[in-house]
């Protein structure tokens, strides 16, 4: 690579800033009232829509067997946007049921990221493209946004039923999510008038890669209330030049009146959302935090996030460390009745550079049912306070340091 190239690649993924939120949030509703639900709808986009069945599923155990089953059931179209799909009997699993239905005449479309998929000539891709599915690998060289990703994870059956969260197809996730070298994760399987806002959150990245429309009743057919759960699926993208993932987040913490709980794997907090907890806090709102521990596939992000916690553990926020196995769920549960879920991580690459798709719940009883999932991975996780954090070893104070530098930037 010639220095002039080296240097567009440089600046193009890693110094893009676009426009930037940089002051606090006050919100002057709670998360429900009408304003709320307005500022949510109107900034953000789409609308909070009525009549949704949402249906939380944990680990590979219940995700995988529920996500084949609605593929094998497909009769129309398929669309499939997926970050990992690593080599080995899930992958397998998938690509089966995928061609399968391809060679039935069911229109299957895929989108991979190119990054996240460990051979992009494996078996399983073999299988699909012999199959007639149509499969575009997300930027799979583009000089200046190749550090831009697609980080969503998509399944939507002939436009009425939908599958979002943190799964990636790969063995790693195969279980419960309960030993070493089986991850904890939650997906979510959604029906309802919602479904077409996860369809529309497929085709944005679907015209950007693969230059067509995908239309007509058989990817949009009419959806009739089945539940409810008010919902909204939200997308961002590194391309809207936005803080769009990160108001989301920010405006959910600032309408907060009395709980926050938040999992995330990924949880490397910037200035301002720190800033917006601890003003939580100021209000009487009680914030815990749960992350990943020792089993973490990334050592750094552990790092990097341990050595911003100061002011929270001052502040009386509670952080815990899931020990069983690596912790790879992404929600947010806000005063026991808006529940965010999804692919976005609480770190600068979903929150600034990744094509990312949370699905938003407002509904108390799908909270609560939360509620109790976070009180479970709680339980099974060991809470840090600041004497632990003031005894982290040397050695990871001088990597934070280093790493905390790359990350605004990775």
């Amino acid at each position: 690579m010639g220095g002039a190239a080296a240097g567009i690649f440089i600046a193009g993924n890693f110094f893009t800033e676009g426009r930037r939120l940089r002051q606090l949030i006050r919100a002057p509703y709670a998360v429900g009232d009408d304003s709320f639900v307005r500022s949510m709808g109107n900034l953000l986009g789409p609308p909070l829509l009525g009549g949704n069945r949402v249906e939380a599923l944990h680990n590979g155990a219940q995700i995988f067997p529920a996500m084949l089953e609605a593929i094998r059931s497909a009769r129309e179209t398929i669309t499939f946007e997926n970050f990992i799909y690593w080599e080995g009997r899930v992958a397998t699993r998938f690509a089966e049921a995928l061609a399968e239905r391809s060679r039935a005449g069911v229109r299957v479309h895929m989108l991979q990221d190119a990054m996240g998929c460990d051979n992009t000539d494996s078996p399983a891709i073999r299988l699909l493209k012999r199959a007639g599915v149509q499969l575009e690998l997300y930027r799979v060289f583009h000089l200046t946004r190749i550090n831009q990703r697609t980080h969503r994870k998509l399944l939507v059956v002939d436009g009425r039923v939908g599958f979002t969260g943190g799964v990636g197809i790969g063995d790693t996730w195969d279980g419960h999510g309960d030993r070493t070298g089986n991850w904890r994760d939650s997906h979510y399987r959604l029906e309802g008038p919602a479904v077409a806002q996860m369809q529309q959150a497929f085709m944005d990245n679907w015209l950007q890669t693969r230059g067509c429309v995908l239309h007509g009743n058989d990817y949009f057919p009419s959806l009739p209330e089945v539940g409810e759960d008010v919902c909204q699926v939200f997308k961002s993208s590194a391309d809207e030049g936005s803080d769009s993932a990160r108001l989301m987040i920010l405006l959910s913490i600032a309408a907060a009146r009395e709980t926050i709980r938040i999992a995330n794997a990924y949880f490397i907090p910037d200035k301002l959302m720190i800033d917006t907890l601890l003003d939580a806090r100021k209000r009487g709102v009680e914030v815990e935090i749960i992350v990943p521990g020792e089993q973490i596939d990334q050592s750094w992000v552990r790092w990097v996030s341990r050595a911003r916690w100061k002011p929270l553990l001052a502040s009386g926020v509670r952080i815990y460390e899931f020990h069983p196995t690596n912790f790879h769920c992404k929600y947010l549960i806000v005063d026991e009745r808006w529940v965010s879920v999804g692919s976005a991580n609480l770190d600068n690459r979903s929150l600034r550079l990744n094509e990312e798709c949370n699905l938003n719940v407002l509904d108390q009883e799908f909270a609560r049912e939360h509620v109790r999932v976070f009180e479970a991975d709680k339980a099974n996780s060991r809470e840090v306070t600041m004497r632990d954090w003031k005894r982290r070893p040397f050695s990871e104070q001088c990597l934070a340091a280093g790493y905390g530098l790359l990350s605004e930037q990775m």
